[in-house]
């Protein structure tokens, strides 16, 4: 066995964290942080100045308005992180919709039930997507415009250019009741527990670091043990599935389904997946960001609403913030580029540097 000295004895050793930025630095210089931060100013202006936005009732209204926004972000960050998207998510809920007021008003099946068949409905919508996506390997954009139109047909179908309503007044009223004495309607439950299970999924299992890894490279992830399309093929299945349960929820609701109903929503859905700091490019982005991007864009939407301003004033606000986002993010990195990194100081790199053997003294030695 052989054994070489490299001089280096005596250096200090260097590490990974040697080169690394600060933590607080690496937290708060964030997309998702900058997105809180924005949050909490936009919320309390609002409660400070703006008349009649009242705290816990607007936290009330917007919990059951921006319920299955919220919902259908989820899955739609994990797809976005791969970089793909999915149009279809609002067509989807208000085929789920059409099919829950038609199994339960016209074919009498108990809400419940009625509901678990609108999510399988779901589930295979979706998993239609991921296939020509995954398998086929159309572009996510051309595949989910062609069902965007595709399956709010299937509604009209259904409904037949007509309204139904008409749910159970037990259940049309649940999603809005209140939990106990709070100010949340029982709503936030099930999208608490959406929240915690897509948060562990992507951040916390292998599951999503290869979501991730095929954001950055489909053939990067493949090599590296990553079944791509069967990866890709689950998301979707789960985007129909939530949206499906969000097509359940409005339904309830609203206590009526219509051809247009959930007509617009995937906009508000990809708008605040993007404002929460997810890469349209695929590869980064947190649930955190995404969750406060959603209620950023419900506080903004009430407050204007409440201080007098139009429809019109609120699409360019929050179509300007969109955009300004996606620059921000772009420039974003430029400066924490700039911030000082914890390296190793020059000499001591110098100390590494093997000493001049002197004539006679062989350096290399070998050990029987």
């Amino acid at each position: 066995m052989s054994t070489q000295t490299d001089g280096s004895a005596g250096a200090p050793a260097r590490t990974y964290s040697s080169y690394s930025r600060n933590v607080a630095l690496r937290v708060l210089m964030t997309r998702e942080m900058a997105i809180v931060v924005a949050l909490v100013v936009v919320y309390l202006y609002a409660l400070g100045n703006i008349q009649f936005f009242d705290g816990p009732l607007t936290l009330f209204n917007l919990s059951k308005e921006y319920a299955p926004i919220l919902m259908m972000a989820l899955p739609m960050t994990l797809i976005i992180i791969t970089g793909e998207i999915d149009l279809s998510v609002a067509s989807t809920l208000g085929v789920s919709a059409a099919v829950t007021g038609v199994l339960v008003i016209e074919h009498d099946l108990s809400v419940p039930t009625a509901a678990v068949l609108a999510v399988v409905v779901g589930a295979v919508l979706g998993a239609l997507n991921g296939f020509f996506v995954a398998y086929v390997g159309l572009p996510s954009l051309a595949v989910t415009i062609g069902t965007l139109a595709l399956y709010r047909g299937l509604a009209e179908g259904l409904i037949q250019d007509k309204r139904i309503a008409g749910f159970p007044d037990t259940w049309q009223d649940w999603p809005t009741e209140r939990i106990g004495e709070t100010q949340y309607p029982n709503i936030v439950i099930p999208v608490v527990v959406l929240v915690v299970v897509f948060a562990v999924l992507l951040h916390f299992t292998t599951f999503g670091r290869g979501v991730f890894e095929i954001g950055l490279s489909d053939e990067a992830a493949h090599f590296s043990g990553v079944n791509v399309a069967r990866t890709k093929l689950v998301l979707f299945t789960l985007s129909g599935a939530v949206a499906a349960l969000a097509g359940v929820y409005v339904a309830l609701k609203a206590n009526s389904v219509a051809t247009d109903t959930g007509a617009g929503f995937e906009l508000k859905v990809i708008a605040g997946v993007l404002l929460g700091g997810v890469s349209i490019f695929g590869g980064r982005g947190a649930l955190h960001g995404v969750v406060a991007g959603v209620l950023l864009i419900a506080v903004l939407n009430s407050a204007l609403q409440l201080d007098g301003q139009g429809s019109e004033v609120i699409q360019i606000i929050i179509g300007l913030l969109l955009v300004g986002s996606v620059i921000a993010s772009s420039n974003l990195s430029r400066v924490r580029a700039l911030l000082p990194r914890r390296a190793v100081k020059t000499a001591a790199r110098s100390t590494t540097t093997p000493p001049t053997p002197t004539p006679g003294d062989d350096t290399r030695k070998v050990v029987q």
